[in-house]
Formats: structure tokens, sequence, C-alpha cells
């Protein structure tokens, strides 16, 4: 990574768990981000998601999700019960951050980053509804950005093509 310039360093997050995790420890990583929901109709995708972690992870992916309460009050429970209920209900192993905005006044910075480099329907930065996806490069650049509806599944040839 010598010389080459790595577009995430500048991000932080709070861990669910606690303490802060920054993004430069990810630098020649492929990343998926993804902001999740335990009471959504998409929440089944986490099997999908640690499906991919479990395939990948050798190679170098990591899948970062950041609950979010912005949609439907999909995301209620406080970071204990959503880690229990991540860890009991699809078994995730990835990391998992606290629980974040994505929109508005309050959008975590990396989410901001994230929506101007690559927006949504129509140039759109929004995010429209838990379970949008992110796909990152070892350098990184955000390279795409994935509907909430689309299977964790689909993204896998995206994901083969940065490993």
């Amino acid at each position: 990574m010598s010389g080459i310039r790595y577009e995430l360093s500048e991000f932080s997050a709070e861990r669910l768990q606690g303490g802060n995790q920054s993004f430069a420890d990810y630098a020649g990583k492929v990343l998926l981000i993804v902001n999740t929901a335990s009471h959504c109709g998409f929440t089944p995708q986490y099997a999908g998601l640690e499906a991919l972690y479990q395939r990948y992870r050798e190679r170098g992916l990591e899948i970062l999700g950041f609950p979010c309460n912005q949609f439907g009050a999909q995301e209620p429970g406080d970071a204990a019960e959503i880690g229990s209920f991540c860890e009991k209900n699809y078994g995730v192993s990835f990391p998992m951050f606290a629980k974040i905005d994505v929109n508005g006044d309050d959008t975590h910075p990396l989410y901001q980053h994230l929506k101007s480099s690559a927006r949504g329907l129509l140039g759109s930065e929004g995010i429209k509804w838990n379970f949008t996806k992110f796909l990152v490069n070892r350098e990184g650049e955000v390279v795409k950005r994935y509907a909430p509806a689309l299977a964790p599944e689909a993204i896998a040839k995206d994901i083969e093509a940065l490993l």
C-alpha cells in the first residue's frame, strides 16, 4: 500500500461492542458496507451476507454492518439486543457497528462519503431503505451501490472481480 492513498482512511466508527474502529485498518481489503435492521422484510439478507463473508473473507473481503433505525423504526434495540439478534438468528460474525443515521442532519460521515461517491437511481444520494449495499475496492474507492432488494448472493461476481 506504500504510496497509494486509501480513500476511507479518514473515517472511523464505533463498533457495536464499543471502541472506535479506524477504516485505515481496512486498507487493502474489499468492503461491502450495508445499513441493516433487525425487524425488516430484508433482514433475512443477514444469512446471505454471512455466507459471502465466510466464502470470501480469507481472500480479503470484509462486510461491515451499520444498524440504522431511520426506516420504519425497524432497528429499535440497543447494541446488546442488536448483537444478540444477529448472532442468534443469523450467526453473524462479520464486523457490526453502533447504530448510525444514514440520512439527514446527523448522517455519519462515512455514509456522506458513500452516498456522494455512488448515487442511487436518477442520481439521488439518499438511502431509500435498509440493506442498501456499497462495494468498495482495495484502495477504498466506492465502486458500486446496490438496492436493498438485491440479494447478497447477486453481488458475488462483483466481489470476485475485486478480489
